[in-house]
């Protein structure tokens, strides 16, 4: 192991800086960047995409002392520290488990971000930015020629292996995607559904969206993909726990805590 661990600062700080976190908005929930400190080193990392009861027994069980999340402490707004809230604290501090989250920062972010591994991961090559938030594209988008039944085969088996079953709205036969968008996690709303008639985007790639958007892009002849929100948000917080790993020479895990939508 590595005779010079980093403490929790080094490694937020890092963070903070690679994924734009002061500069990048979010929903207030978000609470990105540190959200508990530790006092040992960090020895071990593991990646989850919530935080949850399951998300901390796995790093206990590899030996992390850092939790890196997508969807933090903070997500479901503020709760009394009882039952299962004081269960999760009282499990972080014993452990000594510090806890970092990520959100939107992490999804727009064009190496490591959910976005552009999930293009990556369909074998499409962003141009673009998509999913506009407060100035910043969240998204990608790009162009290519391929029956849109094959990139909803592609998405499936990507979802399949995060114990997912894709949805996607019907499809005429031979129908061919010229324009894709990607906006993982919940991407389907009227924001992006304006924003693909806007761009002449045929194709869309998301975590989830409401029924009613399924409704609205049948009326506007789009394609909607939707490929689960877990699993089009795994790939991000595996990607940066990995990049870490290599850059402070520390084991890293991925916790599999899927909620099979």
């Amino acid at each position: 192991m590595n005779a010079n661990l980093p403490s929790i600062h080094e490694i937020s700080g890092y963070l903070d800086n690679l994924l734009e976190t002061a500069s990048t908005p979010d929903y207030p929930g978000a609470v990105n960047g540190l959200q508990l400190e530790n006092a040992s080193p960090i020895r071990g990392i593991t990646a989850a995409v919530d935080f949850s009861s399951r998300a901390i027994d796995a790093a206990i069980e590899a030996g992390a002392n850092l939790l890196l999340v997508h969807h933090g402490m903070f997500w479901s707004g503020a709760t009394p520290l009882k039952g299962a809230s004081y269960d999760r604290l009282r499990k972080l501090l014993k452990h000594d488990i510090a806890v970092y989250s990520s959100h939107l920062p992490l999804d727009r972010h064009p190496t490591f971000g959910n976005n552009a591994l999930l293009a990556k991961a369909l074998g499409f090559e962003p141009t673009a930015g998509f999913a506009e938030y407060q100035g910043r594209s969240i998204g990608v988008r790009g162009s290519c020629d391929v029956e849109t039944k094959e990139i909803v085969e592609r998405a499936a088996q990507f979802s399949r292996s995060y114990d997912t079953v894709l949805r996607s709205t019907k499809l005429p036969q031979h129908r061919r995607t010229l324009h894709w968008a990607i906006c993982t996690g919940a991407g389907a709303s009227a924001d992006t559904l304006r924003e693909t008639r806007e761009l002449g985007v045929d194709t869309l790639i998301v975590g989830e969206g409401p029924h009613w958007t399924a409704v609205e892009a049948e009326e506007q002849e789009l394609a909607v993909i939707y490929a689960g929100h877990y699993a089009t948000e795994t790939l991000g917080v595996r990607a940066i726990a990995g990049h870490l790993g290599g850059k402070y020479g520390i084991p890293f895990s991925f916790a599999r805590a899927s909620t099979g939508l």
